[in-house]
């Protein structure tokens, strides 16, 4: 985990968003950024340094609707020091939430094999998102 922040109400959390070193590979990443398939440890290291996964986003319940999780969501990653922030949405095929908070919407990671047990993807479809991060306030 590389940062959290976490939305208030008063003295009540209703929100939370977490940000996460990415994973190692993602085609639509590799396509976008025009990377190699096989990175060297240097390289994957310097992803790190450039590339962030936001990797959750909670609202409570009553609070959503309102454009209260873009406004977040927005905010949360200006204040990452990182140029560059992706995400994997299976709602965002259908809710343009991630496009409202500044992410650019890239494609849909498509399932290598129906019947692989260990694809963490069996169960959807996610969409890909990419935000510039790099003329944040």
């Amino acid at each position: 985990m590389k940062r959290v922040f976490v939305l208030w109400h008063g003295d009540a959390p209703i929100g939370i968003c977490i940000f996460a070193t990415p994973a190692r590979a993602v085609a639509l990443r590799s396509q976008f950024f025009r990377l190699q398939r096989n990175q060297t440890s240097l390289a994957l290291s310097a992803l790190n340094e450039q590339l962030w996964v936001l990797q959750r986003v909670v609202l409570h319940p009553t609070y959503r609707g309102a454009g209260l999780a873009a406004a977040f969501v927005r905010r949360a990653c200006e204040l990452c020091p990182v140029p560059w922030i992706e995400t994997l949405s299976a709602m965002g095929r259908v809710n343009p939430f991630f496009e409202r908070a500044g992410f650019r919407k890239l494609g849909v990671v498509r399932k290598r094999t129906r019947h692989d047990p260990t694809d963490p993807y069996r169960f959807s479809e996610p969409a890909y998102f990419i935000r510039d991060n790099r003329l944040r306030s």
